[in-house]
């Protein structure tokens, strides 16, 4: 799988970088079909706090899958962005097997 990561507005967090390699490995290793992944760091400014966004596109056979989500930190961010990537894999893999 082919992994394009950017940070846009943001210094680039080499932690950041590898926690999200790694868990995308972890579903390349279970979801073998999919293809490519962008990810993109990004940095607002916020009154709450939760001004770091990752969100994720997978290029799969069939239609795109992309979650996104905020937290006080990239690594958080990148960690919830997976979790929703790999409930809607998940589905994806049901309805596949269906047919």
């Amino acid at each position: 799988m082919k992994t394009n990561i950017q940070f846009v507005h943001a210094d680039t967090k080499l932690s950041a970088e590898q926690l999200v390699q790694r868990k995308l490995d972890k579903l390349e290793n279970k979801y073998d079909w999919i293809i490519s992944a962008d990810v993109m760091f990004k940095e607002e400014k916020s009154t709450n706090g939760n001004g770091k966004t990752c969100a994720i596109e997978l290029s799969l056979p069939g239609p795109k899958i992309h979650a996104s989500s905020n937290s006080d930190s990239f690594e958080a961010a990148a960690a919830e962005t997976v979790k929703d990537l790999e409930k809607q894999l998940k589905k994806r893999k049901a309805e596949m097997q269906s047919h």
